[in-house]
């Protein structure tokens, strides 16, 4: 029989929103499970904005304060408990913050009455293993090791090892830039279908294609917003949203001269990227996010912070971006 609701969801307009890991653990929290659940119950209530305003929803979230304690447990564990790869500890995180926000939207769409459900996809993403990012490993991951304690490491594991700003020596692994999402199909569909999904937790479990066609998990680190614009391209999102930490991107960030920015076109944004304006260890990646959305054919848009969300909504807050016409 036809689904009415089915129907009527497909002409909703579809947003991908991106919200970083440090969205589950606020500055000075434990990052306990009740801070975990507390900030995604915060979390799924301004996303609810969205569902309200008519959006179907996609929605992608960080994980590196999450894989970090799982790095450090596994230091701390010795030879007690035998280590997993990095891939592993993506896709683990996948499912754990995943299934905290589905709880917590689960929970709001029922006290809302909205007739939707929410899905959490462990989700794989392709990226080349020609990507000079494989000869140049420059992510750290991890807790900060003893000098004596990051040699052993790098003999026994074979782990790449840096020194980070005189604070430690930290394990450093590739971060290649995502090609395909494996998944986004069944991103697409489902929510089409008008259920909420969760996907590329963290970037994504970033995997390589052997020459068998088979596919093979790798150790590396892929940028969830770099990710978020390649599935927000793939499922035709209508609006790309970045939650982060500063309600929208600034112009001369970190200066005495810095001053947001309002409403921008594709074009001025690339101007203002080629002067050097958005560093590459902070903005620069969702600038870059945002220009590979508009450029892919996106209509629109927007970086704010979550508590300027339902502003931003209104054109009252964040940088909005538009693409060619």
């Amino acid at each position: 029989m036809p689904n009415p609701m089915q129907d009527r969801d497909q002409d909703r307009p579809l947003a991908l929103v991106a919200v970083g890991g440090h969205a589950f653990i606020q500055k000075g929290e434990e990052g306990t499970i009740q801070d975990h659940e507390a900030n995604a119950d915060a979390l799924a209530a301004l996303l609810m904005t969205l569902v309200e305003r008519g959006y179907r929803l996609v929605i992608t979230h960080g994980n590196g304060p999450q894989v970090g304690n799982l790095l450090t447990q596994q230091e701390r564990a010795g030879d007690e408990v035998p280590p997993l790869p990095l891939d592993v500890l993506v896709a683990m995180t996948e499912g754990s913050l995943g299934y905290i926000l589905q709880q917590a939207l689960l929970n709001r769409l029922r006290e809302s009455d909205e007739p939707r459900r929410v899905v959490t996809m462990v989700t794989q993403v392709e990226v080349d293993a020609e990507d000079p990012a494989f000869q140049e490993p420059a992510k750290p991951i991890g807790p900060f090791l003893s000098k004596e304690v990051a040699d052993r490491w790098a003999e026994e594991r074979g782990w790449e090892i840096r020194e980070d700003s005189g604070r430690g020596w930290r394990r450093v692994v590739p971060s290649p830039r995502p090609r395909r999402v494996l998944q986004h199909r069944m991103v697409r569909d489902a929510a089409r279908d008008g259920h909420l999904v969760i996907a590329a937790g963290g970037g994504g479990i970033p995997v390589l294609r052997e020459p068998d066609g088979r596919f093979s998990g790798v150790e590396g680190v892929v940028d969830k917003d770099l990710t978020s614009s390649v599935l927000a391209t793939d499922i035709g999102a209508s609006l790309f949203l970045i939650l982060t930490a500063v309600p929208a991107i600034y112009r001369d960030f970190g200066t005495e001269r810095a001053r947001p920015l309002g409403a921008l076109t594709l074009e001025e944004l690339e101007r203002l990227h080629e002067e050097g304006h958005f560093p590459p260890g902070s903005m620069g990646p969702k600038v870059e996010a945002v220009l590979d959305f508009l450029r892919g054919g996106g209509a629109r848009a927007l970086v704010t912070d979550a508590e300027s969300l339902p502003l931003a909504l209104e054109g009252r807050a964040g940088t909005h971006v538009v693409g060619r016409i």
